[in-house]
Order: structure tokens, then C-alpha cells, then sequence
């Protein structure tokens, strides 16, 4: 059985949560809930968790800070539940040392599949492959990306954008999933604003962003050389 504590003060959405984990499959998760910041924290700090789901804004203490502390004790996996799509907050939440987001509203079976594969990622029963494309490289075990042999620093959105398309090489992904994916379901981004961070992450791979391929009305791709 796993341990997760779910710190999140929005008492429907806790409940939905809860539920559909315990009804989803019996026994493999246990789920632990706080309706501020400041009664997540002690938790935290008194059991031994697998996961921790932290909303954002919370009462006491945000969600951010209780990331800050615990990353001073711990490397315990921490999921982002959260209505902030704004790319400084997302930026910032990696920074502190959370390892996924999941923007309200979202389907309750992407956030049982999020958590189930970061637990078991975490335990070292899962290790994602690297995935490649011409000269460049996505290693989704350490974020790095590496574009003819030099790393390259990308945004959030940058990132989450080209892993979908290195993850699905080959395959034309469109503009109205892309944005579902990276951005979250219902978070207003439009194509224009996607179109954007597909200008700037072709141009940070350099001579690999050739590799994007753009499929008129219909999407993106990357093709391998």
C-alpha cells in the first residue's frame, strides 16, 4: 500500500479525490487529507509518505512554502493541484523541487496515472527511456535536454511541448491536444500562444528545431533524420 497525503482545501474536490482512488482500486493507495497548509506541513513532517498532492493556495501556508520546507528534509515525490496556469508559477514550482503539475479542472484518471507512475518512478520500479530525434535528446528522468551535444534550457511549456511530440515521434499531434496536455483542460491558452513557444523552442534546438515539422490544419510532429 502507498501513502499519500492530499493537502487541499477545497473540501469537494479533496472528497472526489479521495474517492475515486479508494474506488479505482482498493487497497493500493491510502490517502491521508489536510485542509490547510500549516496541518499538511506537520503531517509531512510525522509520516512517512509516498506521495504528497499539494494545492497552491492554501490557508496558513501555500503550497509553495510547504514544498520549500519539505525539500529541505526530503526527495518524497510532490504533485502540484492547482488553478495557477501562469508559467512564472510553474517555473517556480520546479525550481522548489516538485516533480509534476496538474491544473484544475482534470480528469480524476490523469491524476491516478500521474501519481501511480511518479510512485513508482520514485521506488525505482519504473525508468522512463530517453527519448531521441536527429541530434537531440529528452531525458524525462532528469528533464535534460540536449541538442548536438550541448544542453539546452527551456521553459516549462518549451519542455512539456517537446516531450509530447519526441514521446510520439513520427506521429502528428494536434494544436488543440498540445495545449490540453501542456497547458491543462479549459485553461484559456489559444494557438497563438502555442505557435509562440513553438517559435522559441525551435529556435533554442538550433538546427534540430528543422525536425518540427508543422502539418498544415492539423498539428505538429517531429521527424527523425
Amino acid at each position: 500500500m502507498y501513502k499519500i497525503l492530499l493537502v487541499e482545501d477545497d473540501k469537494n474536490i479533496s472528497e472526489l479525490i479521495v474517492n475515486y482512488f479508494i474506488k479505482k482500486e482498493k487497497g493500493v493507495f491510502q490517502l491521508d487529507t489536510a485542509s490547510d497548509g500549516q496541518t499538511g506541513l506537520e503531517k509531512a513532517y510525522e509520516n512517512n509518505y509516498d506521495l504528497l498532492l499539494l494545492d497552491v493556495m492554501l490557508p496558513e501556508l501555500d503550497g509553495f512554502e510547504i514544498c520549500r520546507e519539505i525539500r529541505r528534509e526530503s526527495d518524497v515525490p510532490i504533485i502540484f493541484i492547482t488553478a495557477r496556469v501562469d508559467e512564472s508559477d510553474i517555473l517556480n514550482g520546479y525550481a522548489l523541487g516538485c516533480d509534476d503539475y496538474v491544473v484544475k479542472p482534470f480528469p480524476l484518471p490523469v491524476l491516478y496515472q500521474k501519481v501511480g507512475a511518479l510512485i513508482k518512478r520514485s521506488k525505482g520500479l519504473v525508468r522512463s527511456k530517453i527519448f531521441t530525434a536527429g541530434g537531440m535528446s529528452l531525458n524525462p528522468n532528469n528533464g535534460m535536454v540536449i541538442s548536438s551535444g550541448r544542453e539546452v534550457k527551456l521553459t516549462a511549456r518549451e519542455y512539456g511541448i517537446l516531450k509530447v511530440l519526441i514521446e510520439n515521434k513520427g506521429i502528428i499531434i494536434s494544436r488543440e491536444k498540445l495545449i490540453d496536455i501542456v497547458w491543462g483542460y479549459n485553461s484559456g491558452a489559444d494557438e497563438r500562444v502555442l505557435d509562440t513557444h513553438m517559435r522559441n523552442l525551435r529556435k533554442a534546438l538550433g538546427d534540430n528545431g528543422k525536425l518540427i515539422k508543422t502539418a498544415v490544419r492539423r498539428g505538429y510532429k517531429i521527424e527523425d533524420r
